[in-house]
């Protein structure tokens, strides 16, 4: 659990003055109804839907956080729409906070309506902090996931170590001044792992203050070639994520 006077420090509201970048959508999750948002390029060209999973609900976040709008507009850029949703118990979506277990559950949700709405698309699922651990609980529980991208993975705070490690593709982001997830401390868990992930360090703490251009043009280098061209013009249109 992070210390309670931290509980500003992932504002839900970091985006409330910038215009819309999607669509709204509501899913049915196992507690109610999910808030979620859609964002589309100007035209898909890969056969992949993102999903983007925000930080923890009980200290600020939410779908409109900074780096999951990063992650966003990022899957944009190599021509992938994404997806980013609130967990239950905050915005618009129905239940209360539950340790990961529950948020697990929502995101297993959000993924088969992904799927259903795009079969046989790859979904690349995404996560920053305790959005990376429930990205990390979930990616062996579907089969569409082809690629995991963790930031700030918080293994100081939550057991990573019980969980099996992901068989698909992975990419870790870390900022080595992280004040909250300490970088030795993932550079130690991910020593003990049979699949290594492929990294990416930055020189940011662990909100990634004034490194969002740094980390976009990282992103892009490293998984411009996790995709592939399928030559769709405008999927948006002909199958919605709505």
């Amino acid at each position: 659990m992070l210390p309670i006077d931290r509980r500003h420090l992932y504002d839900g509201g970091e985006l409330a003055g910038l215009e819309c970048v999607g669509q709204h959508v509501t899913i049915p999750g196992p507690a109610g109804m999910l808030e979620g948002i859609t964002a589309c390029p100007d035209k898909e060209t890969r056969g992949a839907v993102a999903v983007i999973l925000h930080p923890h609900p009980l200290y600020g976040g939410t779908l409109n956080n900074k780096v999951v709008y990063c992650l966003s507009q990022t899957c944009n850029q190599l021509g992938i729409p994404s997806l980013r949703f609130n967990f239950r118990g905050v915005g618009e979506s129905t239940g209360v906070y539950d340790d990961g277990r529950g948020e697990t559950e929502d995101c297993l949700a959000v993924l088969d309506w992904v799927q259903e709405r795009r079969p046989g698309f790859d979904i690349w699922l995404a996560g920053f902090s305790f959005g990376a651990y429930v990205a990390y609980r979930s990616v062996h529980r579907h089969p569409r996931i082809s690629h995991l991208l963790t930031v700030a993975p918080p293994v100081n705070l939550f057991d990573f170590g019980s969980l099996p490690t992901p068989a698909c593709s992975w990419t870790l982001i870390q900022g080595e001044l992280d004040e909250l997830v300490p970088a030795a401390g993932v550079a130690n868990w991910v020593d003990t792992l049979p699949v290594q992930p492929r990294k990416i360090l930055l020189p940011a703490d662990h909100f990634f203050h004034g490194q969002f251009n740094a980390m976009q043009a990282a992103l892009l280098q490293s998984l411009s070639d996790e995709v592939t061209e399928i030559g769709v013009s405008d999927p948006c249109r002909e199958s919605s994520l709505s």
